[in-house]
């Protein structure tokens, strides 16, 4: 039936309304709120648990899964089939990548174009800069995921045949791998890796899934390049990422070992405090995965997590936070500032003034979206009189909702405790973390862009 002369005009004022609300931005967003929802119903299923899910849980689960964060309101070895498991692996591959990822990889395939947006989203997604090897980068995205996490998933298969029958050892080798690469943190046992504390194969297996899914697609493809052609250059972007991954895995590990050789890792070999401190350290930054008791790290432990939650994986990856990059660059920006240099130089480049002021920008964001979720969950969490427990608790809530800011997975024990309110505004913590503060607030936005008006300057004490 076809559109008749009358209704032709109002037909082309709506397309045009629609492509005009449709930004790249808010097809980016909708594409994992579309995820979740599908994922939340998939879940909610009899058929995906033992025990049956509220809708609420399984939103919650959903949410986690696509943001590829790992907080859990279940055990997911015992409360969820085998039906529900795989649909919870299925959303973290996914979310991790992105299902605009998958659907521009499968049009390359078939010979197909992507429109412009879809072009956009990617390049933002996966590339610090446009490339005329977009299509490259895309397939080295899916070609790369897919062969690191069948590495992955065969050196831990090798670990897990020694105690469990061939097909349930292939299979918790799987959904362990693809949960590591895409930093997601979720495990099927209930201790998450504590009972793997001193194996080293698994530990390094784990680590270095997490490490090269975390550091991005892009450098991954640059140093790589340059390992088979010492002519290759690595891009600033890339050097930055490497260095500042080094620096927090490196100083991370140092520091936990530290501040709990005598309490945690008490009682533990060397070796076995040693990988145990790096493997806390490496998890802390997007993976959620632990080999100690979160809950039971001393204060500065638990500080020292939370700065390296905060901080996050690299740009254009499958990890969260404020991303290493911003915090090298804010870092840079204070030394020079405090040597008296006003622009930002690293590695004989300059940044410009823009990106500088973004990532400031990033950083206040999502310091301010923590605060405000932090204060939604205290509140929420109030049952009457005040008691000394209650300090205890803010710690827990801060750390549960920077974990959930920085899609990491850690928590000190308090998720399946959380009440509705504040299993929403977790939930809604992990997605703001996943799609970015910045991205968010974009996509809330009634105009994407509005011409500011320019005044007289004047001065304001600061500082």
């Amino acid at each position: 039936m076809g559109i008749s002369s009358d209704e032709e005009p109002m037909f082309k004022a709506l397309q045009k309304y629609v492509s005009k609300f449709l930004s790249p931005t808010r097809i980016f967003v909708l594409s994992f709120l579309a995820l979740i929802f599908l994922g939340s119903i998939l879940l909610y299923l009899p058929s995906s648990s033992t025990r049956g899910l509220s809708y609420l849980d399984a939103l919650f689960m959903a949410t986690s899964a696509v943001c590829v964060t790992g907080l859990a309101v279940l055990d997911v070895g015992t409360d969820l089939t085998l039906s529900g498991q795989i649909t919870l692996l299925t959303l973290f591959q996914t979310g991790g990548l992105g299902i605009i990822t998958f659907s521009a990889f499968l049009f390359s395939l078939m010979g197909k174009g992507i429109s412009f947006k879809g072009h956009e989203i990617l390049q933002s997604s996966f590339l610090y800069t446009p490339t005329r090897e977009f299509f490259l980068v895309l397939r080295w995205v899916i070609v790369s995921t897919l062969t690191v996490e069948s590495m992955g998933a065969l050196l831990l298969f090798l670990h897990f045949l020694q105690e469990l029958p061939v097909a349930r050892a292939l299979y918790y080798a799987v959904f362990h791998s693809i949960s590591s690469f895409n930093n997601s943190g979720f495990s099927l046992f209930p201790d998450s890796l504590i009972r793997y504390q001193g194996d080293l194969l698994l530990n390094l297996t784990i680590m270095s899934l997490i490490v090269i899914g975390g550091i991005g697609f892009v450098v991954n493809l640059e140093v790589l390049r340059y390992a088979f052609k010492r002519k290759q250059r690595i891009s600033l972007h890339s050097k930055v990422a490497v260095v500042t991954t080094f620096i927090l895995v490196l100083g991370g590990a140092a520091l936990f070992y530290v501040l709990e050789r005598e309490y945690e890792l008490k009682g533990l070999s060397i070796n076995a405090r040693i990988l145990a401190s790096f493997f806390q350290s490496v998890t802390s930054r997007t993976a959620g995965f632990n080999t100690v008791d979160i809950g039971g790290l001393t204060n500065g432990s638990v500080l020292l997590l939370t700065i390296l939650m905060f901080i996050g994986a690299s740009p254009g990856s499958t990890g969260g936070g404020i991303k290493t990059t911003s915090f090298a660059l804010i870092s840079l920006l204070i030394w020079n500032r405090w040597r008296g240099i006003e622009e930002v130089n690293v590695f004989n480049r300059t940044i410009p003034r823009e990106v500088i002021s973004r990532t400031i920008s990033i950083i206040f964001a999502s310091a301010l979206s923590i605060l405000i979720i932090v204060c939604v969950v205290l509140v929420a969490g109030r049952t009457g009189d005040i008691s000394p427990l209650d300090r205890g608790l803010y710690v827990k809530y801060f750390f549960e909702t920077v974990s959930a800011f920085g899609t990491v997975g850690l928590s000190m024990g308090i998720t399946p405790k959380l009440n509705e309110i504040q299993k929403i505004s977790v939930a809604l913590m992990m997605f703001t973390g996943r799609v970015g503060p910045l991205t968010f607030a974009f996509f809330l936005s009634v105009s994407m862009r509005k011409r500011s008006p320019v005044y007289a300057e004047e001065g304001v004490m600061v500082g």
